[in-house]
């Protein structure tokens, strides 16, 4: 819920209303609800509202604590609010509202900073110290809220949104080339830099404190995921009864809300799961899915139409079902509004996710998603079985690195970017970046299947994930909407960590036992894919209580469109007007020549190359919006 802002000059300037009320209007639709300011010499703090939990006015920000020793904004949701707040109750401290950001105001005065450790939720806080003129940020475990900040040595910018604080007068836009250089390789950015220069994003699970003395932004991170405490005597039903356990509580507890609250409803077993457990609360759920025009679409992305399981598990639950179905014409109209609220490009075709927030919103404020299982429960196994018969960490590194250059690989940056922007990358960084998010973590180990998989399973859920939820609160947001993800409770995460990979890829255990029992010699197997089930083997039997088993049987299926079709069809002349065409400006820094023959490929030649023609899309209007001020009307 809501937007943050704030301004902190660390030379004692004034922060001045205006400057602060006009970056608080930049993200104004992600708070229609009430907005509220508080200015103190050198500091300002702002919020816009998307009340949730008590709507009256004591639910508004800024709020202070009791002894204003503490002022906050905050977005996002704390799901064991009520169990902190009778904590803080039975140790003196006084409620006037049934809101969250009251409990945080308190439990800061009762605690200090590491009350941030103790909050299982989303969020994103800004917490001023009135008493030592300090101010704290910190973020969520796993990242669903977003918070940005831009820092030049006297003033310190955040926001939920970029586009509040590139709104600061001091505030130059130029392109951050290593973030561009890594966009173009992983299809995401999985150091905490963006597409704008001198902009970061605060890593998950960090809290960071900056006063006038403070001349950079020092990261203290608190929690990481740990796959490397695998409990490897917990047998398959004790897993599977303890993950129904604690998902139906997971669900539960992010329902609470003041407003109304659904779901979507893929047609998959994760939005099914949950809209089953949902729907036992509420008579009447509302629950929404996305479809598409098939009528000319081919080949493999003829299953993409998730309408049809959508509908038996909506008639199944009794649900009030709402469904929007796209066509290849709706790309047009919906990009440069996308991109103007993504601003911060991350991941694959993301346009169904803004149509289908935009109808949810018509109907609810929170709606709950079904984002998370598969990082936690081993959704993707054509992915670990690139990796899960290495030898050592250096092939790991090879083998893995070379699977996620999802768009253009080393060996071709000096054919995609311009002569003047690739001598200004350094072509090795993202492979540094990559195998950072592994050096960080000294725990793991790299010497077997398993430890292959967890440490797959680890890397995901450190850079992939994150981008599936800055996608999602983005679009959402957009339409002032919540969303909820029930997988990413503190509870369920810490369990399905130590749930072994046994028990969530069956056959590749027995694969592993005819490794063991058959191999005479050091030489490597190599073992297909195709030996591997469908994964989230755990999972499907915990949810089969709750759903019919053609869902649980069901295919895996990713949310998107049949845009490998719709780029040699409808939308192929979209595709060359946009990025060959003469008003084209991303060419200042890509080759022509090169996105002429990505096109071409596509097109003519049938190679599929839908991800990296959406990204070059994205990239052209993201240029035209934030480096040319066009207008998205």
């Amino acid at each position: 819920m809501c937007g943050i802002v704030g301004v902190f000059n660390l030379n004692q300037n004034t922060v001045h209303r205006d400057v602060l009320k006009s970056m608080t209007e930049k993200i104004a639709h992600r708070g229609p609800d009430g907005q509220g300011y508080f200015l103190s010499d050198h500091i300002g703090l702002a919020h816009k509202r998307l009340a949730i939990l008590d709507v009256s006015d004591k639910g508004a920000q800024p709020m202070s604590s009791k002894n204003n020793k503490w002022t906050i904004i905050f977005n996002g949701c704390i799901y064991n609010f009520s169990e902190l707040k009778q904590e803080l109750k039975s140790k003196g401290h006084t409620f006037l509202s049934e809101t969250d950001t009251e409990v945080i105001c308190e439990g800061l005065d009762e605690y200090g900073p590491s009350f941030f450790e103790r909050l299982n939720g989303m969020f994103a806080v800004a917490a001023w110290n009135s008493e030592d003129k300090e101010l704290y940020l910190s973020r969520d475990r796993f990242g669903i809220k977003p918070l940005y900040y831009w820092f030049n040595g006297s003033t310190l910018c955040f926001s939920s949104e970029i586009k509040a604080i590139i709104e600061h007068p001091d505030y130059k836009i130029d392109v951050d080339l290593k973030a561009l250089n890594e966009y173009f390789t992983f299809q995401n950015v999985f150091s905490y830099n963006t597409l704008f220069k001198g902009v970061t994003m605060l890593p998950p699970a960090n809290t960071v404190k900056v006063d006038q003395k403070s001349t950079f932004i020092e990261h203290n991170s608190w929690w990481d995921y740990d796959f490397t405490q695998t409990d490897e005597s917990m047998s398959s039903e004790d897993a599977v009864k303890e993950t129904k356990r604690l998902f139906k509580q997971a669900v539960t507890r992010q329902m609470i809300a003041d407003v109304p609250v659904g779901s979507y409803l893929s047609g998959g077993m994760d939005s099914g799961s949950i809209t089953a457990v949902a729907s036992e609360h509420l008579d009447r759920l509302s629950t929404f899915t996305c479809g598409f025009d098939m009528s000319e679409v081919t080949g493999r992305e003829t299953n993409f139409d998730e309408r049809r399981d959508a509908e038996l598990m909506a008639n199944y639950f009794k649900t009030e079902h709402f469904e929007q179905v796209m066509n290849a014409g709706d790309i047009r109209w919906s990009l440069p509004k996308l991109v103007y609220h993504l601003e911060d490009l991350r991941v694959g075709m993301s346009y169904p996710n803004y149509y289908i927030s935009r109808l949810a919103s018509k109907f609810v404020k929170v709606c709950l998603q079904g984002t998370g299982g598969d990082e936690l429960f081993g959704g993707y196994p054509w992915r670990y079985y690139k990796v899960f018969d290495s030898l050592d960490q250096q092939e790991f590194f090879d083998q893995y690195y070379d699977f996620w250059q999802r768009l253009v690989p080393d060996n071709e940056k000096e054919e995609l970017f311009k002569e003047d922007t690739f001598k200004k990358i350094d072509v090795d960084e993202p492979r540094k970046v990559f195998e950072k998010v592994f050096t960080f973590n000294d725990k793991l180990k790299y010497d077997t299947p398993e430890q292959h998989i967890n440490n797959s399973l680890y890397f995901e859920i450190k850079t992939f994930l994150p981008g599936l939820f800055l996608v999602g609160d983005k679009l959402a947001m957009a339409h002032g909407l919540e969303e909820r993800f029930p997988f990413m409770d503190n509870d369920l995460v810490d369990f399905a960590m130590k749930v072994p990979v046994k028990h969530k890829l069956g056959n590749l255990q027995r694969e592993i036992e005819k490794i063991d029992e058959n191999q005479t010699s050091s030489k490597k197997k190599t073992i297909s894919y195709r030996e591997f089930d469908d994964g989230k083997n755990v999972l499907r039997k915990a949810m089969s209580d709750f759903i019919p088993d053609q869902i649980i049987n069901r295919k895996k299926q990713g949310f998107s469109a049949p845009d490998e079709s719709w780029y040699r069809g409808e939308n192929a002349n979209y595709v060359k007007e946009l990025l060959l065409g003469d008003e084209t400006v991303s060419t200042k820094y890509i080759n022509k020549q090169y996105i002429y023959k990505i096109v071409k490929e596509h097109i003519e030649e049938h190679i599929n190359h839908r991800l990296l023609i959406w990204s070059f899309m994205n990239f052209e209007w993201w240029c035209r919006i934030f480096l040319n001020g066009e207008s998205i009307q």
